[in-house]
Order: structure tokens, then sequence, then C-alpha cells
């Protein structure tokens, strides 16, 4: 039995995706502890004509903005919290998404390694403070709120280090042309969504937020326990995308592979670019599936029919079959332990493949969960970075059909480091051992990490706590 959460308590991007068209991330660095603690009072109570912290309960009439802050190791030192406190915290958190360890786990190495991020980012000890705000139609009102912070900064014992902004493109697509946002975790507890049920199993409340239970049947918490119950954390990254090197990828494999740019676009995804997965729609993409369809769907059956262990359908190494397998067999407990919730969006221009320009653009936001070594950093270091976590493992037809283990090479064309001395996407077949397989090799990056962030979402009570601590109170 889940535990009830206190909604009012939760910050709300932790919990529900807000739907806006503009987004700002300031990254701050604490300059004088005690004005900052009045700064944070004052958006816990929207006091001071400052934006009031938006919690996870859902407000009717909709808001037009939402408001939420986070904060790095050293940003919670610089507040005050003792450093035997900040021993209780993630590892990974402590150390920081600049520690050499850290970037090179996680694929930030080469161009995209801390030293080459923007806005200051690539200093992870100046970084103490992410605040964010999302704004729902209108470019004056992000502007107009984003006057009101600034001019509070000061004031509140802050530097602005940089600004990092956001649009939504229409149809929730990304610069690669893919509809996103499709396939978050459905989380125990969370507040009811309009997002169409699918039924994918429900991750336990404890993946996402400190203090409940988790998919192991244990806690994460940290001391004190002010900062622990419904408090979480988040890598914040600002993920630069290559549009026009995508594009040639796609125009210069699809013809290796037998097959059209947009089969082959879907071939590495694991989902059409309106969104429809291969495994319910595997040779066109056809009309757009209701969005309660969208995720319904396994790789592995009993049903020869139906049955894709082999990924000849959605190649075992496609982006979305790397980052949630759902049923199949992986190394170690399954996918409902290694789940993430993505609050990202696209920055920059849209690109126009018939106007060619050197615009940056990707994606910036926040990939939520309550451990980040065992979600983040495990996603991203043993599912994308490597091809040996699938299990061995054979279709309704025998063996002699081939072996899953045998279906996988490479890392995730999107977000692996993708070396084209060593980079390779297998496109599945029937054969024992992969005999039959077509295996791409040669490709480069197409994904480059400009930023990154280890940051912690402290509860609004976990907010009071911290600008009384910093005020000496």
């Amino acid at each position: 039995m889940t535990p009830p959460i206190n909604y009012d308590d939760v910050q709300g991007t932790l919990l529900r995706g807000y739907r806006a068209d503009f987004a700002r991330h300031f990254v701050l660095s604490i300059s004088n502890a005690a004005a900052a603690g009045q700064f944070i009072a004052a958006l816990v109570a929207g006091s001071n004509g400052l934006p009031k912290i938006t919690t996870a309960r859902r407000a009717f009439p909709k808001p037009t903005s939402f408001v939420n802050i986070s904060f790095t190791s050293p940003g919670l030192a610089a507040l005050g919290v003792a450093a035997s406190d900040l021993q209780s915290f993630d590892p990974s958190f402590q150390l920081g998404a600049t520690n050499a360890a850290v970037a090179n786990n996680v694929g930030d190495v080469g161009t995209s390694a801390p030293a080459t991020w923007v806005g200051g980012l690539a200093n992870g000890g100046q970084v103490h403070v992410l605040l964010s705000l999302w704004v729902k139609d209108s470019l004056q009102t992000l502007e107009a709120l984003s006057t009101q912070l600034r001019a509070a900064f000061a004031g509140g014992g802050m530097v602005e280090l940089s600004a990092h902004d956001a649009t939504a493109l229409p149809d929730n697509k990304i610069h690669f042309g893919y509809r996103d946002s499709i396939a978050q975790p459905n989380v125990a507890g969370a507040p009811a969504s309009k997002r169409a049920a699918d039924d994918q199993p429900v991750v336990a409340t404890g993946e996402f937020l400190l203090g409940y239970p988790n998919e192991s049947g244990g806690t994460y918490s940290v001391t004190p326990t002010a900062l622990s119950l419904n408090s979480s954390y988040a890598a914040f990254r600002i993920l630069e995308q290559d549009v026009a090197a995508y594009d040639q990828l796609l125009e210069t494999y699809a013809t290796q592979a037998a097959m059209d740019t947009e089969m082959l676009a879907a071939k590495i995804c694991g989902r059409w670019r309106n969104g429809n997965p291969l495994e319910l729609c595997p040779t066109e993409q056809g009309t757009v599936l209701p969005n309660a369809q969208l995720n319904n769907f396994t790789y592995v059956s009993t049903d020869a029919a139906t049955d894709d262990t082999l990924g000849l359908k959605c190649p075992i190494g496609s982006h979305i079959r790397r980052n949630n397998p759902r049923n199949a067999a992986v190394v170690g407990t399954d996918s409902t332990h290694h789940r993430i919730v993505r609050r990202a969006m696209p920055y920059g221009p849209p690109y126009d493949p018939s106007n060619p320009d050197d615009a940056t653009r990707g994606l910036v936001g926040y990939f939520i969960n309550a451990s980040v070594h065992n979600q983040f950093e495990f996603l991203t270091s043993q599912w994308n970075d490597t091809d040996e976590f699938v299990k061995s493992a054979v279709p309704p037809g025998g063996s002699t059909q081939g072996n899953a283990v045998s279906n996988i090479t490479g890392q995730d064309v999107f977000l692996g480091v993708n070396d084209p001395a060593s980079s390779s996407f297998t496109l599945p077949a029937l054969g024992k051992n992969g005999t039959n397989n077509t295996n791409l090799t040669g490709f480069g990056r197409t994904i480059t990490t400009r930023g990154g962030v280890y940051c912690f979402f402290p509860s609004i009570s976990g907010l009071g706590y911290l600008a009384s601590l910093s005020q000496g109170s």
C-alpha cells in the first residue's frame, strides 16, 4: 500500500508535467547565504513580488506560469547544510556532474566533456542553484516574470551565471523530428493526469520521491530529516542536436540497410517520428495511434505472432528499448528499478533542411529520479553506453531463429559516445548467432552534451528549512 503523498509538500515538476510553451532555466551562484535564505522564503510564500513555488497539487484553473528550484551539493553547503549531513546524499550528487569519474561514467567525454560546457557550467563548484520558470502560451509573461526574478537575485544574495531557454515545437516534437514526451513512468500515488492511461506497470513512489518504498523494498533518505521526505534528485542536461548530421546519417545508412530513411529513423528510435511504436506498426508509420495505445506493448511473448524477443520489429539496440526494456530479459533487476521522469523541451530555432544554418539547437531540462546513481547513471552507463545488458533469450520458434544477445551491438545512436572507429547499430534478422544481421558501423555522435548539473529538489517544507538554516534561525 503506497502511503499517500502530500502534494502540497512536493515541488510540482517532480510528479507532473506542466505542458508549457516556454521555459527559462537560471543557473545561479550564492554570494550571501542569509539573503539567499530570504529569497527562498519569499518564493515559498509567493511574497515580495516573486512567483510562488509550484507544488504537485493541480490548481484550477491552470496557472499561466510555474516555478521550481533545486540545489547542487555545493549550493546546499553554501546555505549551511553540514558536511556530515551531505555525506548521506546520493554519492554521485555529492561528486557533481563535472567530476571526471562521473563524466566518464555517463559518456561526457571528448567534445561533451565538462571543460567544454557553456554558461558557467564547466565550473561545477560555482553552480549552486537552478531556478526554472515555465510559462504557458505567452513569451511576454516569461519576460515579465524573468525581470522580476532577476531584480530579486542581487538582493537575494545570488549571481546569475547564465540562463537557458526552451520553446516547445508543434506536436511535442524534438528537432530530429520525433514526437516526444510519450512514455513517462506511471508513478504510484502521483496526481491524476490528463495523459491517457496505458497498461505499463506502476512504478513505486520511492523511485521518484525520497521517504517512500522503492522497487527494491527500501527507502532512499537523507539527513537532516527535514530535507528527506518528498524531495528528489535530477540530472539537468543541455543536449545539443546536430540535425544536419543526423539527416546525413539516415541518408548514408538507409542505403546500406536497404530501407528508406523514415524506416531507419524508426528503427534507431523504436518509434516512427509520429510516435507510433514499431511493435504496433512494424512496416509503416500509419495514422497516429490514440494516446492510450502508444505505450500498450511489450517485447516478449509466448505467442510467436506478437513476440519480438529478437528485435526483428523493434531493434534491441533502439533508443526506447535500451532505456526501457519493458519485459525483455536483462542482466540484474528489471526496468522498473531504473525509470526516470523526463522534463525536457527543445531549445533553438526549428531546423529547415531546405535552408541549413549553424544555429545551436537541442533539448534542455531535467531527468528526475530518487537515485542519480541507480537510475540516471545506470541507464546511461549500463544500457545506453554498452551492449552487454541483454540476457540470452530465444523466441518461441527456438534457438535456430536466433538469440537476443547476438542482436545488439554498440551504443545508443542518440545518447552513446559513438566513436566512428567502434560505433555499431544492429538491424536484426532471423538466423542463428546473428549470421544474417545487418550491422551499421562508422557513425559519430549527433548529440553533444553542452552542460550538466546534478541537483536536489527539496520538499516545500525542506525549502523552509533551508531558508531558516541559512539565516541562522
